[in-house]
């Protein structure tokens, strides 16, 4: 009887879990849209809508199999396509289909990362193939080494709840995006406006996102009893807490200015770099990560645009560099093997081993993808499509008559217009 109990307790906390974690879409599609111009508004909540629903569909035709099947060689599963076949790590006595539901989640909030770096210029069809291509294949690859019994899992690599399988992938994929696109046309002229459109909506995502990790970090124990679930909601608690205050805190020294984005994205980062640790760290440690992600995405914003890559959100910045540094992090404070409780060597280096795996595949793989798509259907729109916005671009219909003067819009052309030119 007890047994039963706490099976239909585990399902019931992974289902309510995972809907938090859906729910973060909502936080995304608003945190981009406040960061976006005006004319692109519309186009970025679409892309987390193609997140969502195609993601969806392409984690549980292909991608779930390839992560969580039987082990290949340790590199990918080979079963549990379309939720048939074994499923060999299935923990607590879990239904396979809370437990899809989710790790479908995750796939969708891998992707989601890299929407806003590709937004004002990307063709809403080769976003759309690129959205089936990361939730079939790259991220459950990836997934598979150190979740699914595969390689990086058998070194012992420690990713509690994804800030290397899903942030170091999702951000350093944003990056190879965002390369192979191009940047904005003006953006470095200063031509293109970098200011939120809304910072009231923005602020909305981020409380959103921030709400919505506690499914993400603290529903990753996968049940409902776990000794260690307290300590993973404290830890995400405090991290996202140090890294917001050293956010706010740190233009203001530098600039005595305050800067809101910067504020929330260290927020963010702080929730990005505990991801990894919040099962393995003491609430101290948890702190010190978090203010360090802080430190790390103010440092990062302006060396991704001396790159000159343009990301109009951040997702490099917030996703790449921080993802990175939870994964080290593990390493360095691991109650038990990390540097600093006198474990040695040993775990950071396979984090670090780890870590440049995941990223030079989330990187090399996302860039392939990119070239191929840049080479058959086209990756960028027209710059009279830029510069009218793609909201106009897409023919996205709000129901709401259009202004003449912008050109008549009436309904919503998923394969976009006419006059988009492959980059």
């Amino acid at each position: 009887m007890l047994a039963a109990l706490a099976e239909g307790l585990n399902n019931v906390w992974v289902v309510l879990a995972a809907a938090l974690v859906i729910f973060m879409e909502g936080g995304f599609g608003l945190l981009e849209a406040g960061f976006v111009q005006t004319k692109n508004m519309g186009s970025i909540i679409l892309k987390v809508w193609m997140d969502l629903t195609a993601g969806s569909l392409a984690f549980w035709f292909v991608g779930f199999g390839l992560m969580y099947g039987a082990d290949r060689a340790g590199l990918f599963g080979t079963s549990g396509f379309l939720l048939h076949g074994a499923i060999p790590l299935l923990p607590n006595a879990l239904s396979p289909y809370a437990f899809w539901l989710f790790q479908a989640a995750f796939a969708v909030a891998a992707i989601s990362i890299v929407s806003g770096a590709v937004a004002e210029r990307m063709r809403p069809r080769a976003y759309l193939l690129y959205v089936l291509v990361m939730c079939a294949v790259i991220y459950p690859i990836s997934g598979h080494w150190v979740w699914g019994g595969g390689w990086l899992d058998k070194l012992g690599m420690r990713d509690f709840a994804g800030s290397g399988v899903v942030h170091a992938v999702g951000g350093w994929s944003a990056l190879a995006a965002a390369l192979v696109l191009g940047s904005r046309r003006g953006r470095w002229t200063g031509s293109v406006s970098t200011s939120p459109a809304s910072l009231t909506l923005a602020a909305a995502g981020c409380f959103i996102l921030w709400f919505g990790w506690f499914g993400f970090n603290t529903g990753s124990t996968l049940s409902a009893t776990a000794p260690a679930l307290g300590l993973v909601a404290v830890n995400t608690q405090l991290a996202a807490a140090a890294g917001g205050l050293v956010g706010f805190v740190w233009p203001l020294l530098h600039s005595e200015r305050c800067d809101a984005p910067m504020a929330m994205n260290g927020g963010l980062a702080g929730l990005v770099a505990i991801t990894a640790g919040c099962a393995f760290v003491s609430p101290l440690s948890a702190v010190l990560i978090g203010a360090t992600a802080g430190v790390v995405v103010n440092i990062a914003f302006p060396l991704v645009e001396r790159w000159r890559v343009d990301d109009p959100v951040g997702a490099v910045a917030v996703h790449g560099f921080n993802g990175a540094w939870g994964v080290l992090a593990v390493g360095l404070f691991a109650t038990q093997g990390g540097l600093f409780s006198g474990g040695g060597l040993h775990l950071l280096g396979v984090q670090a081993l780890g870590l440049a795996a995941l990223s030079v595949w989330g990187f090399g793989a996302t860039w392939l993808c990119f070239k191929a798509l840049a080479a058959t259907v086209g990756i960028r729109v027209s710059a009279e499509d830029e510069a009218v916005g793609l909201d106009v671009a897409w023919r996205i219909h709000s129901g709401v008559e259009a202004d003449a003067g912008a050109g008549a819009v009436v309904g919503m052309d998923m394969v976009g217009m006419a006059s988009e030119t492959a980059s």
